[in-house]
């Protein structure tokens, strides 16, 4: 089994060590080494990247057996080696690790509702929860509360216990592992077994912000970002405010504002538009069964049209007949 170097220190960003084995992985070269501080693909954390020698790390997989394999763009030989790892790829994940943490235990406490499943994804992440029915005050709640454990800067540590005493430390979920259980602790809010890579406090979490959320599968689904993830969402959605309060003449408290009041006007419009192509028509329908001439009991009219719609054009047929049974 690889020693993992990120269980004793998830900032380690270089690193010596000895390539023990080369192997084959989809068709690219990988490498197990003695020990290594890029973190591999598990619990809905993705791997690291970065470089062992001169060549890139693609991905980062655990075997069957606990060895840990280097995808590699391209060969290296067997003997020491030097690891550095994408530090900006791997600090992201740790604060939107950390703070899916802090926000599973928040909506735990808000709403009685624990995390089933947590994915960590390239833009924003998400939590599946066992809540049927979501109310956005509960979200705002656990929002609010997630935000304020991430502002009090607390201790983040991760304890190394037997599975006899997890019970009494009070974890958040259970784990099937056996042998010695890492868990991860947020001083006096949640303990939960995880091998991930995690901040040293809560600051460094800087924010945690809550996109959104819907049902699904039963539960709820809710996307959130978390640090310069969540100032990037900020930036982003600051732009398009910003953007639309231009387009509408007003300012950003008043967008919504102006926003129903031009949807409104809207409506009125497209009813008055629908009533005056009504009318139209109708008159239209009266000419034309009036210009038709009667052959054998049948007003018959011709006509040639362009560049009108199929669906208007039947409901004007409708109307000339309507019109001409009363001619004939």
């Amino acid at each position: 089994m690889t020693h993992r170097l990120f269980h004793a220190d998830s900032f380690l960003e270089e690193f010596s060590a000895t390539v023990l084995q080369e192997r084959r992985v989809g068709g690219r070269p990988a490498v197990v080494l003695d020990r290594t501080a890029f973190y591999a693909t598990s619990g809905g954390q993705p791997f690291d990247t970065g470089r062992l020698g001169d060549a890139s790390v693609l991905d980062v997989r655990e075997d069957e057996t606990g060895a840990i394999e280097h995808v590699l763009d391209r060969s290296i030989s067997p003997g020491p080696v030097t690891g550095r790892i994408d530090w900006r790829r791997r600090f992201d994940h740790m604060q939107q690790h950390s703070g899916q943490h802090i926000l599973s235990q928040a909506f735990i406490q808000a709403a009685s509702a624990p995390t089933v499943s947590f994915h960590l994804g390239e833009e924003t992440s998400t939590i599946d929860l066992e809540l049927g029915s979501p109310s956005a005050e509960a979200v705002r709640q656990a929002e609010e509360l997630a935000s304020r454990v991430v502002f009090e800067d607390r201790p983040v540590r991760a304890l190394n216990v037997r599975p006899e005493e997890l019970a009494s430390l009070g974890v958040r979920k259970a784990t099937e592992r056996q042998g010695e259980i890492r868990v991860i602790e947020v001083e006096g809010f949640d303990r939960s077994p995880c091998g991930g890579t995690h901040v040293r406090r809560t600051g460094e979490i800087g924010l945690i912000a809550l996109l959104g959320f819907e049902r699904y599968k039963g539960g709820t689904r809710v996307e959130f970002v978390c640090g310069g993830r969540a100032l990037e969402a900020l930036r982003r959605h600051r732009d398009a405010c910003r953007q639309l309060a231009r387009l509408y003449s007003t300012s950003l408290n008043d967008l919504p504002r102006a926003a129903d009041k031009v949807l409104r006007e809207r409506a009125s419009l497209l009813k008055d538009n629908l009533r005056l192509k009504e009318e139209l028509l109708e008159a239209e329908a009266q000419a034309l069964a009036s210009s038709g001439s009667v052959v054998s009991g049948f007003v018959l009219v011709r006509r040639v049209f362009e560049s009108r719609d199929l669906d208007s054009l039947k409901l004007l047929a409708q109307k000339i007949v309507q019109r001409g049974a009363d001619l004939a």
